[in-house]
């Protein structure tokens, strides 16, 4: 053996990692207040290997997606953006959640979505209909 993995193997330990962080997101949100919630997004990483931002986004993106899909939670863009915050911050990069609010018709409505260099990655569709109220970390690690 050469020490790599198979490109299959990498995706898989992918979607494991996005599982495990998705179920996670979800106890925290369900048996937390928002506050401690919230302080998990500045959690830093310990991988310090300098890898491709851009391809670590898609990756962890994919990944959290194809795993929401198929586990038996309902997992919304809170403990989806938390999941790609946590996947990208491990791996040491500057991702950052932001939670925003709507508000019409009587209803009010809050959205979560996660940035990484002035790039929406996840939660984008909603984004832009949301004023954000919150930054998480407030600054860019």
């Amino acid at each position: 053996m050469t020490g790599k993995r198979s490109p299959l193997l990498r995706d898989y330990l992918r979607v494991a990692e996005a599982s495990t962080a998705l179920v996670l997101a979800a106890a925290i949100i369900a048996l937390l207040p928002f506050r401690i919630s919230a302080k998990t997004a500045a959690w830093r990483g310990f991988d310090r290997r300098r890898s491709d931002a851009k391809s670590d986004a898609r990756q962890a993106v994919t990944a959290v997606q194809r795993a929401a899909r198929r586990l038996p939670l309902r997992l919304v863009c809170i403990q989806q953006s938390l999941a790609v915050l946590w996947m990208l911050r491990r791996r040491g990069h500057a991702a950052q959640l932001h939670y925003g609010v709507r508000s019409g018709d009587g209803e009010i409505s809050a959205h979560a979505w996660v940035s990484m260099d002035g790039q929406i990655l996840i939660g984008e569709a909603e984004a832009g209909t949301h004023a954000c109220v919150a930054t998480f970390p407030a600054e860019a690690a």
